[in-house]
């Protein structure tokens, strides 16, 4: 009421007061709006670090608005570092507990990304388009950038062979290496084989074999054949 000025005067440092009383309290709707208060200095200075802070307590604590809110910030880095991956984790968690906002902001994140994934193929196999390395380049780089695993690994496969920009054995691997990390079956494979024969790192066949598995572990074909091949080579 005091918000909005929905019969009584609107009042914002009686809307913060309030809030932050309801927080304290552990009352999750009065915890999401103190976040909101913070974001956007009402009744208060603005303090994303705070707001962000109170979004993630009520986020963890099962608030569905809370978890919309602190998806928001992971996606556009506001109070916390950009981080694509917990933006749409915590947008699935609201969405999984009927939020339509966050529904909406995850066909809009997914889809773009997969789309702009999908252009990029085209333009490395010239199917539908013309032929376009430097496209590819460009649409893994930006793929990369907001945290989209394939695009991630297709960026490292572009340093890695000289696609739209020069080889660069180093920067490959550590594309491969962020994908991989994060669970990426190619990437993990990539990885292995540059671990394998030495490219952009120093030669191990140990971690070369650790990766492997975490790629065969989740279905990779090549990598369960590397590893039987590696398997009667070292026996």
């Amino acid at each position: 009421m005091y918000l909005n000025g929905d019969g009584v005067e609107i009042n914002h440092v009686k809307v913060f007061d309030l809030c932050k009383k309801l927080a304290e309290k552990e009352y999750l709707a009065g915890m999401n709006r103190l976040g909101y208060c913070y974001e956007c200095g009402i009744g208060t200075d603005i303090d994303t670090q705070k707001a962000f802070e109170l979004y993630q307590k009520g986020a963890n604590l099962g608030n569905c608005k809370s978890q919309y809110n602190v998806a928001l910030m992971y996606e556009f880095g506001k109070g916390i570092g950009k981080d694509l991956d917990l933006a749409i984790y915590w947008y699935k968690k609201s969405a999984d507990q009927g939020d339509n906002y966050s529904k909406k902001r995850l066909i809009l994140l997914i889809g773009i990304n997969i789309a702009q994934y999908k252009l990029s193929k085209m333009y490395m196999d010239g199917k539908g388009v013309e032929k376009n390395n430097k496209k590819v380049y460009e649409l893994s780089q930006k793929l990369a950038e907001k945290g989209y695993l394939p695009g991630l690994n297709r960026l490292g496969y572009c340093y890695d062979c000289g696609i739209g920009t020069n080889v660069n054995k180093k920067k490959a691997f550590e594309s491969y290496q962020k994908a991989a990390k994060s669970g990426n079956i190619v990437a993990q494979y990539n990885i292995a084989l540059m671990y394998e024969f030495g490219k952009g790192i120093e030669k191990d066949m140990s971690q070369a074999i650790y990766w492997y598995k975490k790629s065969a572990e989740q279905g990779d074909k090549y990598s369960k054949i590397k590893l039987k091949s590696l398997s009667n080579v070292l026996n």
